[in-house]
């Protein structure tokens, strides 16, 4: 099967996924396999919140929705157009998925498979039944793909190289484990927003998607503000007001609540609105609930503090229109070549393996 083939397959997958969306699940197609994966997709749908209970309904189709425009055969050609693939000798890549939110994983089994490799996949405990639907999606639609994916719960073996997320502790127990391998590993990473004070507020309201999607959790997540001094905080609380509704999910309010009683019984100051608090701090990784801000004195002492802490940013929010900044609302919808850590999965799975 070439490149060709692999992209009009995941372009395929791409279709199916439109019938999910954050405003309505509609069945688009009568044809047997949209017919059999539709209904146990539906259904996974509607049952993953019992086994996460992070995982929302909105949540998990927002995520597959994201997918669903990413995955067109023009987005496909465009990513792949950059590298030289190899159709012959494949690898076995294994890949240890986190699950911190809904098919963070899918990009990586992607990237494999895209490549022309074999995956040898370990899913997180938190997020284990889409992607093997996913996968029996692609065999059921190209017989191609049979062989080419195996699950495992056990220990990882006949692998040629390793693709592993996970936090900065486990990310020193893959360092130990797989360092004799060809290897991507990641650990924690955050997102950060900068604010002048000129946004609008729609501009605001945009970036508490960039804050509130898939309740701060992800990677992509902006968990910290830098504002200049005498920033006025009423223009950012009055803008994130329209997602207030964030405190009525239960498991959100549980934190809420034990942050805010921690940072009173430690005496910190810390600004709130009933659904988000606002805390002065040094580092990037806040808890759920809570955004850390800093004050900066001017863009120059701010670039040299981001470029200083390079590794412990994902992206960077904001209007200042530098190249490498995300606008405000999109931190959540990565191309396909927006890698994690910035790192070339693909370049690494089509010439880093093989040398």
């Amino acid at each position: 099967m070439n490149l060709n083939q692999r992209i009009d397959s995941f372009a395929q997958l791409g279709q199916f996924f439109k019938q999910f969306t954050t405003s309505k699940i509609e069945k688009k197609e009568d044809s047997e396999i949209n017919t059999l994966f539709f209904d146990a997709f539906k259904m996974q749908i509607e049952r993953a919140q019992e086994s996460n209970g992070w995982f929302t309904k909105d949540n998990v189709l927002f995520a597959i929705e994201s997918l669903a425009k990413s995955l067109t055969k023009e987005n496909l050609e465009k990513w792949t157009s950059n590298y030289s693939f190899l159709e012959s000798n494949p690898k076995n890549i294994a890949i240890i998925m986190a699950g911190n939110i809904p098919l963070v994983g899918f990009h990586d089994l992607l990237s494999v498979l895209i490549s022309g490799n074999n995956a040898v996949v370990k899913l997180s405990s938190n997020d284990q039944f889409f992607l093997p639907l996913i996968v029996k999606y692609l065999e059921y639609n190209n017989l191609y793909f049979k062989g080419k994916i195996t699950f495992t719960k056990g220990k990882l073996e006949n692998f040629d190289a390793v693709i592993a997320t996970g936090s900065n502790n486990t990310a020193r127990y893959f360092e130990h484990y797989f360092g004799k391998y060809p290897n991507i590993i990641r650990n924690n990473r955050n997102s950060v927003a900068i604010l002048t004070g000129n946004e609008t507020k729609e501009e605001l309201e945009l970036l508490g998607e960039d804050i509130f999607k898939y309740f701060g959790l992800g990677c992509r997540s902006v968990s910290k503000l830098f504002v200049p001094k005498d920033y006025n905080f009423d223009l950012l609380f009055n803008a994130l007001y329209k997602y207030k509704d964030i405190i009525n999910y239960k498991k959100y309010e549980n934190n809420y609540d034990y942050n805010k009683a921690v940072y009173i019984m430690s005496l910190f100051n810390v600004l709130e609105n009933g659904f988000v608090m606002l805390k002065e701090d040094a580092n990037f990784a806040s808890p759920i609930a809570t955004l850390f801000f800093e004050y900066y004195p001017n863009n120059k002492a701010l670039f040299e503090k981001l470029k200083l802490n390079d590794e412990n940013i994902q992206c960077i929010v904001s209007n200042l229109g530098t190249k490498d900044f995300i606008k405000f609302g999109e931190s959540q919808n990565p191309n396909l070549w927006d890698y994690a850590d910035g790192v070339d999965t693909l370049a690494f799975l089509l010439t880093d393996i093989h040398n």
